[in-house]
């Protein structure tokens, strides 16, 4: 059990609301960074017991930066701090962060909803990785998990922290806007998030043509860092067709000379997500964070 100082924890409830003030909004996303990594105190330190559960581990849940936010503690940690970062759908078909978390490994998730991976996410998430470095000690090196739309989250904050990163699971993931929420090609699409998205980017319905800042693109980053990925898909998705996407992807990475290995569920849609047995995905995890 952790404790916390109840004059620790008030201080901390104190910075929290100054974050996430009309100031420190006004001085912008760096600014936003360096408040964080200055003021935050060492969450060690604090002595107020966390006594709620998440499918029977110990769960921090706060607010980061005026959103949800939450911490999943391993019984015991393994030696190297691990940890996987879940991007959206928090705790949607849990079965591979579960089986980490039995591997000693933490499991981290702060909200990027309805920012489709811009930069505006992409900031959060650098502030959150400094907070989680500064304050729990874990490994420089996460393991990201991007399920649906989580892909433009995962691969576009992969792609500029490449340094950052032992190696991704993607699940059924969005590699480019255009196919969704787009739909411009054969998938559904969603018409109210394509609003949301253009908007989030600051595009429009001709700008978004052109527009290159996307995973398929982005990816050639991480394979010239030879980040490996793996990505369990169905090839029946039509909400998130596969050869818009993951195909593609694909195709680029190995062009680039990255490594992707791919699990194909037959005649399966975008539902359901991850594996009934996430053996093949856990243990693909553990060979690449040298577990």
């Amino acid at each position: 059990m952790r404790y916390f100082s109840s004059l620790t924890f008030r201080l901390l409830m104190i910075l929290t609301m100054l974050i996430a003030s009309t100031s420190v909004a006004n001085a912008g996303q760096e600014s936003r960074l360096k408040l964080i990594n200055k003021q935050f105190p060492r969450l060690s330190d604090l002595k107020i017991p966390i006594s709620t559960t998440w499918n029977g581990f110990e769960i921090m849940e706060f607010k980061f930066d005026g959103v949800d936010a939450k911490i999943v503690f391993p019984n015991q940690s393994n030696k190297a701090k691990n940890w996987i970062w879940r991007t959206q759908f928090w705790g949607h078909e849990p079965q591979t962060d579960i089986a980490l978390l039995n591997k000693g490994f933490h499991v981290v998730y702060v909200d990027v909803v309805d920012l489709y991976g811009n930069k505006v996410a992409v900031t959060r998430l650098n502030a959150f990785y400094a907070f989680l470095i500064k304050n729990f000690g874990l490994n420089k090196k996460t393991v990201l998990e991007g399920m649906s739309r989580g892909g433009l989250d995962a691969y576009n904050w992969a792609s500029e922290n490449t340094d950052k990163v032992f190696c991704i699971y993607a699940d059924a993931p969005v590699c480019d806007i255009k196919s969704w929420p787009g739909g411009l090609g054969k998938g559904e699409g969603s018409k109210n998030d394509w609003m949301k998205c253009l908007q989030a980017y600051g595009l429009t319905e001709s700008t978004v043509k052109e527009f290159k800042d996307i995973p398929i693109n982005n990816c050639v980053k991480l394979a010239k860092a030879k980040i490996p990925l793996i990505t369990v898909c169905g090839d029946a998705d039509t909400v998130v067709p596969i050869d818009e996407n993951t195909y593609k992807l694909a195709a680029v990475y190995k062009a680039a000379g990255g490594k992707i290995e791919l699990i194909i569920k037959k005649g399966i849609g975008h539902h359901p997500h991850s594996l009934k047995d996430p053996m093949p995905i856990v243990d693909f995890i553990l060979k690449n964070t040298m577990n």
